[in-house]
């Protein structure tokens, strides 16, 4: 429970970091990136990864053969909700300009590899 705990805290740094590198782009520099944009997709982004985190560390508290089946699940979920958002975002919201497309990218990665990061780190510790 207590790195459960520590890693939504650091997802929560994570976005308030993103929120505010976003928000020193968009206001310093000449940029044509939108804060609203990188508020909302952030904002879904962040929502994923607390959902994959949930069952993540909800399977790591059951007995081991529901381990492995929470951990597939968590990132499963995950990418078909990323899929779901991608969706949304070019095709729904028309958000296809190069701007939209790099900003989705890079908020992609950053969230992707810091659940990647927390996984291996817990599995580290834990094994399946």
């Amino acid at each position: 429970m207590k790195s459960f705990v520590r890693n939504i805290l650091l997802l929560v740094a994570l976005e308030i970091f993103v929120l505010l590198a976003g928000f020193i782009i968009t206001d310093k520099f000449n940029t044509k990136f939108d804060f609203q944009e990188i508020v909302i997709l952030s904002l879904f982004f962040i929502l994923i990864s607390l959902i994959s985190l949930v069952i993540f560390f909800r399977g790591q508290s059951k007995n081991p053969e529901s381990q492995t089946l929470h951990s597939l699940v968590s990132i499963s979920l995950k990418f078909l909700l990323e899929l779901f958002l991608v969706f949304f975002w070019f095709f729904l919201a028309k958000k296809s300009g190069f701007q939209s497309v790099l900003l989705f990218f890079v908020l992609y990665l950053t969230f992707t590899l810091f659940l990647i990061w927390v996984i291996l780190k817990t599995l580290k510790n834990k094994s399946l």
